[in-house]
């Protein structure tokens, strides 16, 4: 297996750096609540260490070409691939998931934003735009140093989806991932190097919310991309906006799911497992409000109970199981608070509901029927292996329920009425929307959310606009003529 303790805590200028007065973060594996390494948070020193390095990195790896940029990417996504097997062992031991899923999801995710934002590098152009005899020319520029705060659930894929774009453009980027999920990034930071990327052009820092903040407010930062909670959000989003730093948020949601009567069966119940079980419940746009229109719901409930009582749970690195532990103790404890809440505000368990009977942090997946909208598992972010399902009959009287949330990350809709699932799509707020599927997230697709769910889209071209800006210069070729 995969050694997880890694040569140092951090990857600045393109080595492993280490200073043990940093204060100690345990890397727990999920499956079996064992320490499995020790890092370090990043004291002032690290802190100063890794914006200096991205600086001086930034200059030369702004003044390549974007041809020259993209080979080096392209070049990293060949290697994460080469190495998916280690990297996603690496991933488990992370996070907990299954390798079953790591492997195809993860680093192979990562890869893809690579190989993707390294075959765009060379097209970022500006534009001309002539006025007579006069013109005009843009110069699309990078920011300079921006920072990526990093989630628990998708370490690897988080590192490459932010630091893709934003070195595509020509910044520097200094990483911090969870201090849950430390490992993987280090990783990321080690092949780029490795693959020609310039010393300090993509650094890798631990640490609490402190060193978040640091960053979050040096006055060398360009730009802040967060993956996390709404309420950390607020205060990231608040802290860059005192620097008038640029942002993307990508926060969480309480996503609809919407299975109207005429919806295959099967392909119903999978996108809600897909939307609500993958990675053990602990994804952002996961589609936790299913509902589910009244004449069909027995025969949902029945096969989505056969279906997840089906699930495999067990040793993440046994390749047969398809369900894994929650990343933590503290957020395992979170959802069987919530859990409780349900049952105690009248919401019917189908199935689930407790912890299973291993070692580590597992809680069998969970299903919720007879819910209603006002109940607390229908209005907050639960974050782990929990399905609400709520009743529905008229389409109008669907939207609407589904628009009451302050969240607008994501939305799905099943029917084979594509008139109608259009139609309903268009009326819902949300950034991130499937049809007869859910979950799906390929890097040529803009993914991101509305309302209280984030600021910005991470993917496809959309993230080129949040990760460098326009210079317009103006031509003169006549007399300048002026008023006196």
């Amino acid at each position: 297996m995969t050694n997880a303790q890694p040569k140092a805590s951090h990857f600045i200028g393109g080595k492993y750096v280490e200073d043990t007065a940093g204060t100690e973060i345990h890397c727990v594996y999920p499956a079996t609540g064992e320490t499995i390494a020790t890092l370090h948070a990043a004291t002032p020193p690290i802190v100063d260490q890794a914006l200096e390095a991205a600086r001086e990195g930034q200059k030369i790896w702004a003044a390549m070409t974007g041809t020259e940029r993209g080979r080096i990417l392209r070049r990293a996504a060949d290697m994460i691939r080469d190495r998916n097997r280690e990297l996603s062992e690496l991933e488990t031991l992370d996070t907990g998931k299954p390798l079953q899923e790591t492997l195809v999801a993860d680093a192979t995710s990562g890869a893809d934003a690579l190989e993707y934002f390294g075959g765009l590098a060379a097209t970022l152009t500006g534009e001309h735009i002539q006025l007579g005899q006069d013109w005009v020319y843009t110069i699309r520029e990078p920011l300079g140093i921006c920072v990526g705060i990093g989630a628990w659930n998708y370490p690897t894929q988080i590192a490459c989806w932010k630091g893709a774009p934003a070195l595509a453009c020509g910044n520097a980027m200094i990483f911090k991932p969870s201090e849950t999920t430390p490992l993987c990034a280090l990783k990321v930071a080690e092949i780029l190097y490795e693959a020609g990327l310039p010393a300090g052009a993509y650094n890798v820092i631990q640490g609490y919310g402190e060193v978040g903040a640091k960053l979050v407010t040096d006055a060398r930062v360009d730009k802040v991309s967060l993956t996390g909670s709404v309420p950390t959000g607020r205060k990231v989003y608040a802290a860059a906006a005192e620097g008038m730093k640029h942002v993307t948020m990508e926060l969480g949601g309480k996503s609809p799911m919407i299975v109207f009567e005429d919806a295959d069966i099967e392909d119903a119940v999978g996108g809600a497992i897909l939307g609500n079980f993958y990675s053990s419940g602990q994804v952002c746009s996961n589609g936790t409000r299913v509902f589910v229109h009244k004449a069909i719901k027995d025969k949902f409930l029945k096969r989505l109970k056969d279906r997840t009582e089906a699930a495999v749970l067990g040793d993440p690195m046994n390749e047969a199981t398809n369900f894994g532990p929650m990343v933590s103790k503290a957020q395992m404890d979170i959802v069987l608070g919530y859990i409780n809440k349900g049952v105690d505000e009248g919401a019917k368990l189908i199935t689930g509901g407790k912890p299973a009977d291993r070692k580590g942090f597992f809680i069998e997946p969970t299903i919720f029927a007879n819910v209603t909208d006002d109940m607390t598992i229908a209005r907050e972010e639960i974050f782990g292996p929990v399905m609400t399902v709520l009743d529905f009959e008229a389409e109008e009287e669907v939207i609407a329920r589904a628009n009451d949330t302050q969240f607008g990350l994501s939305a799905g809709v099943f029917t084979k009425d594509l008139t109608r699932a259009h139609r309903v799509i268009a009326r819902l707020e949300a950034g991130s929307c499937w049809i007869n599927t859910y979950n799906l997230a390929p890097v040529e697709a803009p993914f991101g959310g509305v309302k209280a769910s984030g600021v910005g889209r991470e993917n496809s071209k959309e993230a080129i606009n949040h990760y460098s800006q326009v210079k317009s210069v103006y031509v003169a070729m006549g007399p300048v003529e002026a008023q006196f």
